[in-house]
């Protein structure tokens, strides 16, 4: 192994964890895949390794740290989260429940308009990853650049998780737009008022406004909310289409991480009193509360304000 070539243990073998391991050994580095469907011994997979991915579902997060807290992992090890979700428990993101549980390693959060699929084909992209240690952060940035996968680096890791995470709900409304047919001005109206929602909820939450101006916040809520490869998108859509939930999760490969985060962003929304009129109407869809006519009923009526009142829609 040269200075530069890396040991990368990749925990998850869905169709992320399987993308970023192709981006990883496109590379030269040697990657280890493995996943709680694995054959491979854990403890073999991470025998070595410079850095672990973590490209597990949300709700599998805890159960692959508690793994890996009964090894003893060397204290240079990078651990990088890919995951784009709310712990249902504790309402904490990935990195957060990464860093109580291993406080002496650097954490790294990876997140972007990354379509798996697209990615998969070998199309171009663009990511963030980002963390407090701006090393680690470099680690990880020169593990993953290709000519054809372009990473930029920020110190922002909490913002770079929230902007992933909140605009899967968003992607969840936008499916349900086009669903309906509603045409380019009301999903235009859409999308621009989302963001100020996701920073509205992030910046109460610690991150940085500007963060949700880049490739985690904007980029991956235009990626997500125009493309039928997006899982939450396929939600939406088919809700607005006339499915029901179940029928809709039946049918999609991978896991809705934004059912989930609507989920645990309400309860987060009502303890801290955070205004979120999107998020809102897509739970009470999510619910069956309420139909997407309704829903977007609900949206149009609203109290009329300046734009730029607090960020609200």
């Amino acid at each position: 192994m040269t200075d530069k070539q890396k040991n990368v243990a990749i925990l998850g073998a869905g169709v992320w964890g399987t993308a970023l391991a192709h981006l990883v050994s496109r590379n030269g580095h040697r990657v280890g895949l493995w996943s709680r469907r694995s054959q491979e011994n854990l403890a073999s997979v991470l025998r070595e390794a410079n850095a672990i991915v973590s490209a597990v579902s949300v709700k599998g997060v805890k159960p692959t740290i508690e793994k890996l807290k009964t090894l003893e992992l060397p204290l240079p090890v990078i651990i990088i989260t890919a995951t784009k979700g709310l712990d249902p428990a504790t309402a904490q993101t990935p990195s957060l429940l990464w860093q109580e549980a291993f406080t002496h390693h650097a954490v790294v959060v990876l997140s972007g308009p990354n379509l798996s699929k697209e990615i998969e084909r070998g199309l171009p992209a663009a990511t963030v990853v980002a963390s407090k240690d701006i090393q680690a952060a470099k680690t990880v940035q020169a593990i993953f650049a290709s000519n054809r996968f372009r990473v930029y680096i920020n110190n922002d890791p909490l913002g770079t998780e929230l902007g992933g995470t909140l605009k899967n709900v968003m992607a969840i409304a936008a499916g349900i737009c086009d669903g309906l047919e509603l045409g380019t001005n009301a999903k235009a109206g859409l999308l621009t008022r989302a963001l100020p929602e996701m920073i509205r909820v992030g910046t109460h939450l610690g991150a940085k406004a500007e963060t949700f101006f880049g490739l985690s916040g904007l980029g991956d809520l235009l990626a997500t909310c125009n493309s039928s490869l997006s899982r939450n998108y396929q939600v939406g859509y088919g809700l607005a289409r006339g499915k029901s939930l179940e029928q809709i999760l039946a049918g999609i490969e991978g896991t809705a991480e934004g059912i989930n985060t609507t989920e645990v962003l309400m309860q987060i929304a009502e303890q801290q009193r955070i205004y979120v009129p999107i998020s809102l109407q897509v739970y009470r869809l999510l619910k069956g509360e309420i139909t997407p006519q309704v829903a977007l009923q609900n949206l149009m009526q609203g109290d009329l304000k300046a734009e730029f009142s607090d960020l609200e829609l």
